[in-house]
Order: structure tokens, then sequence, then C-alpha cells
């Protein structure tokens, strides 16, 4: 069966710092007519689990533990049978959504995540979270990048757990040395490339986010 990438939509808030904000995040589904896995669970349980429809949903893959990737994870899971995978640098974030309720599996860099005929490879991303991560698939010429990186710029750094200068490192030798060609799928907003996003790395540094 041919694996596939869809993209659903969902509206909510994000909270951080004693502030909050109307987001819209992408929740990524990939996988087969039979089985998927989800990545960032993010604000509606009830309708993530509805674009999963009758297949089987055997991850819920965080990129990073901010309550609008996380909010909607532990829900979902209950709904479906399916573990919550984590890299464990993120457990603060996710203990101030989730406190009593912990991830299923831990992330690692290099680590491969099976479904439905993808191979989705963890590059440990860290900058916008101690524990964010991307996921890397060749086979699809695709990564998901969370809020690591956007079109038109790396993730913000302005807020506790973050650090531009880590997040520049993280770009520049885990993402910009993949294939210009790669699709650049994240947490937010429209699709982007490695090509298109890689020229401007030296500006990203100028202005210092």
């Amino acid at each position: 069966m041919t694996v596939r990438i869809e993209r659903l939509v969902v509206p909510g808030k994000f909270t951080l710092d004693g502030g909050t904000w109307d987001v819209e995040n992408n929740v990524w589904i990939v996988g087969d007519e039979r089985e998927v896995v989800v990545i960032d669970a993010a604000h509606d349980a009830e309708a993530i689990a509805e674009a999963v429809g009758e297949r089987r949903l055997t991850a819920i893959i965080c990129t990073h533990a901010h309550n609008d990737h996380i909010g909607a994870a532990p829900a979902l899971a209950d709904l479906t049978g399916a573990t919550i995978w984590l890299h464990p640098d993120d457990l603060p974030l996710w203990h101030q959504t989730h406190p009593d309720r912990e991830p299923d599996n831990h992330l690692a860099d290099g680590q491969v995540i099976e479904t439905a005929g993808a191979d989705l490879t963890v590059l440990h991303t860290p900058g916008h979270a101690p524990g964010a991560v991307c996921l890397y698939e060749p086979g699809l010429a695709t990564v998901f990048t969370g809020d690591t990186l956007f079109h038109g710029g790396p993730g913000a750094t302005g807020r506790s757990y973050s650090h531009f200068p880590t997040i520049i490192d993280s770009i520049r030798d885990r993402l910009l040395t993949l294939p210009p060609e790669t699709k650049v799928l994240t947490g937010h907003g429209d699709p982007t490339t490695i090509g298109a996003e890689a020229p401007h790395l030296e500006e990203w540094i100028a202005r210092g986010h």
C-alpha cells in the first residue's frame, strides 16, 4: 500500500511563561489505509481520531512538549490505544501540561520509527525546546520539523527553555545538510523545502531571533 501524508489544521491556545496566544497547529498523519502515526496531537483529540478513522494508530510522536503540540496526546492515546513518544529532555515542559501522565516511550537521536512502510528517523534538534526533534523520511523526501524550522526561518527562542544559538546549530548541522529537495512540513503554517531555506542561514544569524 502507498504511504501518504495527511495534514489536519487544529486551532487552540499556546500557553507559556504566563502568556496565552491563539494558534493553529498542523497535525501530520503518516501511513496507509490500515496503519498510521500522528505527529503532534494538538488541541482536539476527537478531531484527530476522526481524521485517523478506522485505521490503527500505533504512535503519537511529539516533536516537542509545548502545550499546543501535546495537549490532546493523552486523550488521543486513551481513545485509540496508541503510545506517546517524547524526547526525555522535554519532560519538564511535558509536566507543565500533564503533571499526572508520563509519555509511554522516550525518543532518541537516530532512532527509526516504522509505520506502514514509512521509516521516520529521529533527529534531535534542540533550541526551540531542549527535547525538540525532527522526523526525517528519506523515502518520502520529507522532514517534519515541528517548531524548529519554518518557511522563513527558525522557530521562536524568546521564551523559557529555548536558546537561539542552539537552534541555529541544530538547523545548520542536522537539517540544512539534508538534500535540498527535501520537503519541510512544519508545526504551524505552510510547507517549504530545505533548498528554499538554506540560503538564509547567515541572515537569520544576523537577525538574532
